[in-house]
């Protein structure tokens, strides 16, 4: 997946066997910058968080979350635990849970669940970048999931 940061002028490309993300500043156009950020093998596809500064996209094959920091370029965390199998969020879902507060969903391919990530490191810091609560879909194979 690529996707434009809100940040800087730059690029989130993320380079899908490799387990990389490049971070490449187009400031300059004849000398592009390539920040590379080691994240996970296997990323697909992903979303941007509520606050467009983190970029959330899946390593389908890992069954793991990626969360990059588009204004720090950074990897703030992998999530893992709690991620269902085969993970496959198009760009995902961002809403506030009740308990929660702001959360991104994704489905999955390989099970029955949505799963939602807590996404506010602010006013929700203890659930930041971990999987805060899991749903149980009508039926696996789920490729996308949106809100409006």
């Amino acid at each position: 997946s690529i996707v434009a940061s809100h940040f800087h002028p730059e690029f989130v490309v993320n380079v899908k066997e490799t387990g990389q993300t490049l971070m490449v500043n187009y400031a300059d156009i004849n000398n592009l910058k390539v920040t590379t950020i080691g994240t996970e093998r296997f990323l697909h596809d992903g979303g941007w968080d509520a606050s467009k500064r983190y970029f959330m996209v899946a390593a389908n094959q890992r069954n793991t979350i990626a969360v990059v920091d588009a204004k720090e370029d950074k990897l703030v965390k992998l999530v893992k635990d709690g991620v269902g199998k085969t993970p496959h969020p198009g760009r995902g879902a961002n809403f506030i849970d009740p308990k929660f507060g702001l959360v991104w969903a994704t489905s999955h391919l390989g099970d029955e669940t949505v799963v939602l990530i807590g996404t506010d490191p602010e006013k929700h810091k203890a659930n930041a970048w971990k999987v805060v609560r899991t749903l149980k879909a009508q039926g696996g194979g789920s490729l996308f999931i949106k809100t409006q």
